[in-house]
């Protein structure tokens, strides 16, 4: 295979992998029945005037299904880890004793429930059109690269070949989320 086509689709490959791991980070901060310190994995503390991530200035801890446990290192950092929780406006309420910040995560609605599903599904079509995206851009690289037609076609095949896996991959994803999800 000439080198140039192996290169568009090893750039294509390359951008529907980034779009599965986006899918996968943003379906992470969708919350399902149970409590994971991935939900606060979106969570940014003011870290003496920098915006850092939770888990590089506390442990988060699930001491049982339904409770987070946010042990900070810097005792100092709790008003800061509260703050930025509320901010982050996730739904939670954290409890501050002094020593650790519990959040109790209330059980989901039905109706939460179906909305979180609905979001799920947003995500894997974003998702879905950034495969198609990458697919896009390859055929049209292709069609520019001077090889026989014969070639181009078979370039073509192989980017819908790799867009097919793509696209059953985000399917099975969002399969997986949305049992997760109605999961009771």
């Amino acid at each position: 295979m000439d080198e140039e086509i192996e290169f568009i689709l090893d750039s294509a490959k390359e951008a529907m992998n980034n779009a599965i791991e986006h899918l996968e980070k943003e379906l992470r901060s969708i919350r399902a029945g149970k409590a994971t310190p991935a939900m606060l994995s979106t969570v940014m503390v003011d870290y003496y005037g920098s915006q850092t991530p939770l888990g590089q200035v506390a442990n988060v801890n699930t001491p049982d299904a339904r409770t987070l446990s946010i042990q900070p290192w810097e005792k100092n950092m709790l008003q800061p880890i509260e703050k930025a929780i509320q901010i982050a406006n996730l739904g939670l309420n954290p409890m501050n004793n002094g020593d650790v910040i519990m959040i109790n995560v209330p059980p989901l609605t039905e109706e939460r429930r179906i909305g979180l599903t609905k979001q799920a599904k947003a995500e894997a079509e974003h998702a879905k059109v950034g495969v198609r995206n990458a697919r896009k851009d390859a055929n049209n690289d292709i069609k520019k690269t001077d090889i026989s037609d014969d070639m181009k076609k078979n370039a073509e095949a192989d980017v819908q070949e790799l867009t097919n896996t793509f696209t059953k991959n985000i399917e099975d994803i969002l399969v997986v989320k949305e049992k997760e999800i109605m999961t009771v």
